[in-house]
């Protein structure tokens, strides 16, 4: 009997016709395997994933798998973006027995849940033999069985363990991380690395963040390279805004096509903070665009955001998205055609499959005359127009705690900038859904769909991200309820996640029971639970005053210090948050009765330092403690910016704020 009818997870739905008798993953399951005495199939992947989709195709829905399936194991599926600690610790079992690790994942366990064999996608042969090959040895050699479990659970005990060696995040090290990105920096393509190639945002916030304390040059021109590669490129959807999740090549020209929240909710900071440093008019173009793209086609009717679009539509790769030179001139006559063939690098030979090709910017819109900048906007719509004709890839609608998190205080940041209504009211909105349907009995939970909150608990990456979220709505709105609800969550994340010397385990104390209690300190496609949660301490620290966050927050960074100067490619949000430390933040505060359009406000926003803090009110407003005994100035708006333990005089012109801060 298939069990996922019932699930929340759009991924686990997708099976729930399979002639495998799938369970989620629950207790219950692991108690079936040991009453028939028979091992456990773990497979893990995510409803985006194009490979998941294959091997699904290929075995899940072939009745002879299922049947061996089902005679011989207990199978259970895992969405890994409703289960991250799951995921997290049969991934590094995974890795430790294979050395390398993906999705689909597929994880041999005892009924007991230990790992003994494991692996990632399987063809149908493949995995057809595999099944009676690990079937046969439960059978017939069950010691030498259970001896490799044991193993690969010590293995992956230590891969997780915490209290190891410590050391201040000092400027030091945070200029070593910047200069060794420099010197892996793809000096062609921009970004790190060969295909695959992964939009490395974390590392590119860090980098425009190390540039405002230094100068470094080499900082931004690494950042700003990277960014402009990347929105040329055809991992860019040059038509609807928002990035993919990767390309496949070196070059940022095919992508690999899911769309997912958190790249772009972190890329839409990293566009935001170069715009902000530079005034590119590039970057503002694809900051907007990303904003939108978020709003438009990842909103949900509740009011967050879904997780992704599919990879695929109709089971082809690209379907939706890709063109060929004849169907650039049917959709828009033959000279704008041929206009947009050149525009998009569209090419008879094709960059993609079978002659198609992903639309890419070959030529400079955003500085062009506008004659040629309005050509390009009426080319645009009229193809999205006839792309929107098209079969569409599938949205995972599920909402995930921590990836609206990182999208709210995108969006507030943006917001800081532009004063666009509609992003702020979609941050508020997100928000609220965050407050009022993911915080159940003062605990928070991962993910919620259609409204309806899922069961499994929000892990440190949640507690981390959606606190950094509220404490920018209080700064966005000068609400205290925001502050009030991100110290809440770090006090949960203080008494339930701590590990020894400071560090941070990704699960609560009184979480389900895993064979290992996940605690990975380097940020990844996402910033590790650690980062997420040093992020909010530091600025609910500043936001309050209250001093035992900001020490808890640098024992936490303390403890990954050692990783940032030797791999600073996967602790870019770690080296963020430490530039943030080193500049401050600053806590700057702008007394005024009107905050919307305060010109004080806005150059406080311009010129803020790495990481600062910002809110603007009336004196005394009820909530906000950086407004608290701090008058106007001769009944003029008035700025106060303080740096630690030491502040400015206050000040009431542009000119005298912008001096403090650029000190």
């Amino acid at each position: 009997m298939n069990r996922l009818a019932d699930a929340t997870s759009p991924y686990l739905l997708q099976h729930a016709d399979n002639p495998v008798d799938w369970w989620p993953w629950c207790d219950e399951a692991f108690a079936e395997a040991k009453r028939r005495d028979v091992p456990v199939i773990i497979s893990v992947g995510y409803a985006a994933c194009h490979w998941c989709h294959v091997m699904a195709h290929e075995s899940f829905e072939n009745e002879q798998v299922g049947a061996l399936m089902n005679d011989d194991f207990v199978s259970i599926k895992v969405d890994r973006e409703e289960r991250p600690d799951v995921d997290a610790v049969y991934m590094t079992a995974t890795q430790a027995m294979t050395g390398q690790g993906g999705w689909p994942m597929t994880v041999f366990a005892t009924p007991d849940g230990t790992p003994f064999f494991c692996g990632t996608y399987f063809p149908r042969p493949n995995f057809v033999r595999l099944l009676q090959s690990v079937a046969a040895a439960w059978r017939d050699q069950r010691d030498a069985v259970i001896t490799q479990g044991a193993a690969v659970v010590e293995a992956i005990g230590g891969a997780q363990a915490v209290g190891g060696p410590t050391a201040p995040l000092d400027a030091a090290l945070l200029d070593a991380a910047a200069d060794q990105l420099g010197r892996e920096y793809d000096e062609v393509n921009g970004g790190f690395g060969g295909a695959p190639k992964f939009p490395p945002h974390m590392n590119l916030l860090f980098l425009l963040r190390h540039h405002q304390r230094t100068g470094s040059a080499r900082s931004l021109e690494v950042a700003r390279h990277t960014c402009e590669a990347m929105a040329r490129g055809g991992i860019y959807d040059q038509l609807a805004g928002g990035f993919a999740r990767y390309s496949v090549d070196a070059h940022w020209i095919v992508p690999h096509f899911e769309k997912m929240l958190y790249d772009n909710a972190l890329l839409l900071r990293a566009y935001t903070q170069l715009w902000r440093l530079t005034g590119d008019p590039l970057a503002a173009r694809v900051a907007a665009e990303t904003a939108a793209f978020m709003i438009d086609d990842l909103g949900t009717p509740e009011g967050g955001l879904a997780s992704a679009l599919d990879a695929d539509t109709e089971g082809v790769e690209g379907l939706t998205y890709s063109w060929t030179p004849e169907q650039l001139v049917e959709a828009l006559g033959e000279d704008d055609g041929r206009f947009a063939a050149d525009l998009f690098a569209v090419t008879e030979e094709g960059s993609f499959e079978h002659g198609t090709s992903v639309l890419r910017l070959a030529r400079d819109v955003d500085d062009a005359a506008p004659d040629v900048a309005a050509r390009w906007e009426r080319i645009r719509a009229r193809l999205r127009e006839v792309r929107d004709t098209r079969a569409q890839p599938a949205r995972d609608d599920k909402v995930v705690a921590s990836w609206n998190g990182l999208a709210v205080t995108a969006l507030v940041e943006h917001t800081a900038l532009t004063g666009d209504p509609v992003t702020a009211a979609a941050a508020v909105r997100i928000g609220e859904v965050l407050a009022e349907r993911h915080i159940v009995d003062g605990r928070l939970r991962r993910v919620s769909r259609a409204g309806v909150v899922g069961e499994p608990a929000g892990v440190l990456e949640d507690h981390g991200c959606v606190a950094e979220a509220f404490c920018a709505l209080h700064q966005l709105t000068g609400e205290g309820r925001w502050l009030t609800l991100a110290g809440r969550l770090l006090d949960v994340a203080l008494e339930r996640f701590a590990a020894p010397g400071g560090g941070f385990y990704d699960t609560a104390d009184d979480a389900e029971r895993l064979v290992a209690r996940p605690a990975d300190p380097t940020d990844n496609a996402t910033p590790s639970g650690r980062s997420a949660i040093v992020a909010a301490l530091v600025a609910y620290a500043a936001l309050t005053g209250e001093t035992r966050y900001r020490e808890a927050a640098e024992a936490a960074l303390s403890t990954v210090a050692p990783i940032v100067g030797r791999h600073a490619r996967f602790t870019g949000y770690a080296a963020t948050v430490g530039e943030a430390l080193l500049s401050g933040p600053y806590e700057i505060a702008v007394v005024t009765d009107e905050p919307t359009g305060d010109p004080l406000v806005a150059a406080a926003h311009r010129h803020a330092p790495p990481g600062a803090v910002i809110v603007a009110g009336r004196p005394g407003q009820a909530g906000v403690p950086l407004l608290a005994d701090r008058p106007m100035v001769d009944g003029q708006p008035t700025a106060y910016a303080c740096r630690g333990f030491v502040c400015e005089r206050p000040v009431t012109t542009v000119e005298d704020l912008a001096g403090q801060l650029a000190r």
